[in-house]
């Protein structure tokens, strides 16, 4: 007997298809299949052959591979009973829900008394499928490992995109070539990492940013992930993403893992991305345009002067800011990193009448009010920790980073503090934003510990419903759609070298749209990178997401003020239908060249942004070709960094002399000829459609 399930959209199907009651497995994940195609004829059609050396029945690659069916390769779950015996199910089927494009199967294993159940879900806006898995047991167990529903590997594919990184240098794609055997990937962090992006991008043979089948996960979880790429000795292959191994220390009767997120896309890693893109715009937990940010850490650091601080504010607003935030060093005695985490309380040596005098003041210049927390973490030297050394995790001899310890946030005693510390504060003042970092990596994994964030998240979200939250963790460490349910912006990256941000900006955009990516122009003399970088190339670089300042705003030269309130005037002149555009990555010719196209909802306009990164081998740039246009539909054009160019730029290519009109095809199948520039600099090009 086989029975099937089949859900659809106009871009793809998902078939799944289980044989004698055992758990189902994917039979097909790809184009749309035609109305009337027979699925029982589907799965028998995929049922391999045998041959010598194998079993006489080859197990299934199910949605949680089974130990107990001699699956020779990763099982999707690994337990232990209350006396430390290996628990090895068989599960059958036992019920199932379908209502439209929602999907709940759920099997029993009679015998050791366990269920287990697979919840999936296609979104027919933004064509994502979304997929977990709960497992509920008679009496306690102890979990090593369970698998949200394992996906198939595609067999047309030589090599997985997955995505390493590290402070200041997040998102980076590493290709890995298939090959037999796992390719494993365990983050005990603790939390995302700036080292091990949930993701994975498999395109399949032939593909690239534009064109070509790709599939794409993103594991939506904040407490570190485990990932299994697989290639069996048949040559089979499947994906398993989960909790990082051992974060359920504890027994229970209950376990589930978070939401997997997969897009499929015949259009290259770009329809993948827009999906996911769309995911987070549809579900951003705000309402109202995003606010030009400034940040005054790079600016001040630890020394709070409430003068200076109002001067900064004064000539920020001038520029064009929005929304001011006070960072790191307004609250107990914290004049360095050593001190203070978890005393959350105004610092009356720099605040003697609050933080009121510094609130008043930046909103009679227009702007929001934004602070700065580090919740989960504390210092040993404070009144948190001396009052409540048992609050601590881990051990005591463990190696700090950046001089603090965690806080135990499964420990309900320990939310409730925090709540009522933060809350006093934002009950106190008119604040807007919390920037809420997270400035080291747990001692050991424990799923408990990003549990208890998102209640403690929720719990402030729904007291203070105005506020805004952003997930910071020494920027791009804890950057994920869990967190993202919770927080409407991330800091992608403590590097505001801007391009560091040109290439950190362009690959995060495989799942993250602009409206949720901060980006803020740094200081000439960059502090990560000892770079200077011309005041043009760093405005325009975070002017491709949502738009900030982080740096002392006193020092930019006159020139270097009307630059940068320029672009910010242009910035807020179109952030309004940029914010809801399709970030969609550029194939360029030139490695040098990083470029990227942002697509109006509605198709009618687009800014494509191509940074010189470097020095190009040859002498002047290759045609630029566009993505996503109409074919048929005429474009204008425009180049809007003209006067920028150098006067090494001798020509007159007809970009750089003026407008001009082409067509979709032209646009997307020969391309651009940009004017030639120095290397660190970008050009800007604005599309309308006739």
């Amino acid at each position: 007997m086989i029975r099937t399930w089949h859900l659809q959209d106009a871009r793809q199907s998902l078939v799944l298809a289980g044989h004698d009651d055992r758990l189902p497995e994917i039979v097909y994940w790809g184009a749309a299949l035609p109305e009337g195609e027979d699925l029982a004829s589907l799965a028998a059609a995929s049922v391999p052959d045998v041959t010598g050396g194998m079993l006489d029945r080859a197990p299934e690659v199910s949605i949680c591979p089974e130990a107990s069916q001699s699956f020779p390769g990763e099982p999707g779950l690994i337990a232990r009973d209350g006396a430390g015996r290996p628990l090895r199910p068989a599960f059958r089927f036992e019920s199932e829900t379908q209502t439209g494009s929602e999907l709940t199967l759920t099997y029993r294993d009679a015998a050791l008394g366990l269920r287990y159940s697979a919840h999936f879900t296609l979104d027919p806006d933004t064509g994502l499928i979304s997929a977990r898995a709960e497992l509920e047991s008679d009496a306690p167990i102890t979990l090593h490992w369970l698998a949200a529903p394992v996906f198939p590997g595609p067999q047309l594919a030589d090599e997985m995109h997955e995505f390493s990184g590290r402070w200041i240098g997040e998102f980076q794609i590493e290709p890995t070539p298939w090959r037999p055997g796992q390719r494993v990937r365990d983050n005990h962090t603790g939390r995302t990492g700036h080292e091990h992006f949930p993701g994975l991008i498999l395109p399949a043979r032939g593909a690239t940013k534009t064109q070509g089948e790709t599939r794409a996960f993103h594991y939506g979880w904040s407490g570190g992930h485990r990932m299994v790429a697989e290639e069996l000795p048949d040559g089979r292959r499947q994906i398993q993403f989960g909790h990082a191994s051992g974060s359920e220390p504890e027994p229970a009767t209950r376990f589930e893992t978070a939401t997997l997120y997969a897009a499929f896309s015949e259009a290259g890693s770009n329809g993948c991305a827009v999906a996911f893109q769309r995911h987070l715009r549809k579900r951003a937990p705000w309402a109202k345009a995003r606010p030009v940010h400034y940040n005054c850490w790079e600016a001040v650091y630890f020394k709070h002067d409430l003068a200076e601080l109002k001067a900064i504010a004064e000539r920020a607003a001038a520029l064009g800011a929005e929304r001011f935030v006070l960072d790191d060093g307004w609250f107990g005695k914290r004049d360095d990193d050593t001190t203070s985490l978890g005393d959350w309380t105004v610092d009356p040596r720099k605040y003697p009448d609050g933080l009121t005098p510094l609130v008043d003041h930046v909103q009679s210049l227009g702007m929001e009010f934004g602070l700065w927390f580090e919740p989960e973490m504390v210092n040993r030297d404070s009144d948190l920790a001396r009052a409540h050394p048992d609050w601590l995790l881990g051990p005591h001899d463990q190696i700090e980073g950046r001089q603090q310890r965690v806080l135990d946030m499964a420990n309900p005693a320990v939310r409730d503090h925090l709540f009522a510390a933060i809350d006093a504060v934002l009950s106190a003042y008119a604040i807007s934003y919390v920037k809420w970092d997270h400035n080291r990596v747990l001692p050991h994994p424990d799923a408990a510990q990003a549990r208890g964030l998102y209640d403690l998240l929720d719990r402030l979200r729904a007291a203070h419903p105005d506020v805004e939250f952003e997930s910071c963790a020494s920027g791009g460490g804890r950057i994920d759609f869990g967190i993202l349910e919770r927080t409407g912006r991330v800091w992608l990256s403590d590097s505001n070298d801007a391009l560091e941000r040109l290439r950190i900006q362009h690959d995060a955009a495989l799942f993250l749209p602009s409206c949720v990516t901060g980006s803020h122009v740094g200081p000439r003399h960059c502090h990560t990178s000892g770079r200077v970088i011309d005041i043009r190339t760093r405005a325009w670089v975070a002017a491709q997401r949502h738009m900030g300042f982080e740096m002392d705003p006193r020092e930019l030269t006159a020139e270097e003020a009307e630059v940068l309130t320029s672009v910010t005037r242009w910035w807020k002149g179109n952030r309004d239908w940029r914010m809801r555009a399709d970030i969609l990555r550029l194939d360029s010719a030139d490695p040098a060249v990083i470029a990227e196209l942002q697509l109006a909802e509605d198709g009618s306009r687009f800014v494509a942004f191509a940074g010189q990164a470097a020095t190009s081998a040859q002498i002047l740039p290759r045609p630029l070709r566009l993505t996503g246009l109409d074919r048929a539909a005429r474009y204008r054009l425009r180049l809007i960094t003209a006067e920028d160019l150098p006067r090494l730029s001798r020509g007159t290519p007809a970009l750089k002399t003026g407008p001009i009109t082409l067509s979709g095809q032209a646009l997307m199948g020969q391309g651009l000829t940009l004017p030639w520039t120095f290397p660190e600099r970008i050009h800007v090009i604005e599309g309308e459609r006739l």
